[in-house]
């Protein structure tokens, strides 16, 4: 994307928040704007196309907090009108100075600048040292790198905890089959730029500064397409299904994101592809929980059982376990199977935790009442001592 696209473009209105939006805030707009207007959900749309190339345009800069911060960096000092005056002022023949002069974007057919991925501050070193640099030579810019992609996985439990490769299908932009990425039709190549002589970039002067700014003609790339592939239309690239095994490790938790580089967006006319992120989503298991490392497990247990201890048989991930609940153990009380857990990356586990639930029945025989009536008249009554003076203080 253009520098003047960070100026002139409100990334926070397209996504529907405020400028003080939190990053969690911005990432669910993305997404439920993402998903109205997916070209899948819309076919034949191209309004709902233009949109979705909007809101992901937009979250590719404020979901990058280093790139969300030079954007407001730069609408903050451009979009003020900062530099907006004129050039000499207070003196005879002042020419009006407008920001897009420093974009190469003032009048019709200008090309996008492009930053590269530097943004606010490789601007000033372009403006300010020949665009090469600290008085070094100018560099062509190269193919511009492809956009993010994101996407979410659902796993099983079992599945997230042991590891799993999943193949995952995917609708997006690739790399075209025709031209393989240069954007020119078969049998030809690009040529270098007529005008920048595959330098990438083009000086000015203004007055006692000189200038540096991507070339218009080829926009930095150096190259220019003289005939254009007919499946891409020069661009490189062309929307297409696609089919990726993912390996997601095992441990991998609920809200996880995964990076696959270089598996997102292609780059124009061969350009570096950008990255792929899979956000996992862990479905319950109607056993098991989770904490960390650590899995959890709720085993109910009779009053007996409590009262008189039992050896328990519980079931884990990759078999069973006998655990021994002492004499006298109350409702509530956590034991720990040890590396019975979730395999962490170093090859250690976390522990099994089971609760014990102590079932008071509602229902009970006669003879299991006596039985009870038997108990209670041999067993001290419970230490309330505390709240009966409290009762006593109230009422």
């Amino acid at each position: 994307m253009s520098s003047k696209d960070w100026i002139e473009k409100d990334y926070y209105a397209a996504l529907g928040v405020q400028k003080s939006a939190s990053s969690d805030e911005i990432k669910k707009a993305y997404r439920k704007l993402a998903r109205e207007s997916h070209p899948d959900h819309n076919p034949g749309d191209p309004k709902a196309e233009e949109r979705f190339k909007t809101v992901s345009e937009a979250y590719a800069v404020l979901g990058d907090e280093a790139k969300r911060r030079e954007y407001d960096e730069m609408r903050s000092l451009f979009g003020s009108g900062a530099f907006r005056r004129a050039r000499g002022a207070g003196q005879p023949g002042g020419v009006p100075f407008d920001v897009s002069d420093l974009f190469g974007g003032g009048g019709a057919g200008g090309a996008d600048t492009r930053f590269g991925g530097g943004g606010f501050t490789d601007l000033f070193s372009s403006i300010f040292s020949g665009g090469g640099g600290a008085g070094g030579p100018a560099r062509p810019r190269g193919p511009a790198r492809g956009r993010d992609v994101e996407t979410e996985v659902a796993l099983d439990f079992d599945d997230a905890v042991r590891g799993v490769t999943v193949p995952l299908t995917l609708r997006a932009p690739g790399v075209c089959d025709t031209c393989h990425g240069d954007g020119a039709k078969p049998g030809t190549r690009p040529k270098a730029c007529p005008v920048c002589h595959g330098a990438g970039v083009t000086t000015r002067n203004q007055g006692s500064f000189s200038f540096s700014e991507p070339c218009r003609t080829c926009q930095g790339v150096g190259t220019v397409v003289e005939e254009k592939c007919p499946e891409c239309q020069g661009t490189g690239g062309v929307t297409k299904t696609r089919t990726l095994n993912v390996r997601f490790p095992a441990g991998v938790a609920d809200g996880q994101r995964i990076r696959l580089a270089g598996r997102g967006e292609p780059g124009e006319r061969g350009g570096p592809a950008g990255d792929l992120f899979v956000q996992v989503k862990v479905r319950p298991d109607e056993l098991f929980g989770r904490t960390g490392d650590d899995l959890t497990l709720t085993v109910p247990i009779t009053f007996a059982e409590a009262v008189l201890g039992t050896d328990l048989r519980v079931p884990t991930l990759d078999g069973a376990v006998t655990l021994r609940v002492p004499p006298g153990t109350p409702s509530g009380r956590v034991l720990r199977a040890r590396g019975k857990g979730v395999v962490r990356r170093d090859g250690q586990a976390g522990d099994l935790l089971v609760t014990l639930d102590v079932v008071v029945p509602a229902v009970v025989s006669d003879e299991a009442r006596a039985t009870l009536e038997s108990f209670a008249e041999q067993t001290p009554p419970a230490a309330r001592e505390h709240l009966d003076a409290r009762v006593r203080r109230v009422g």
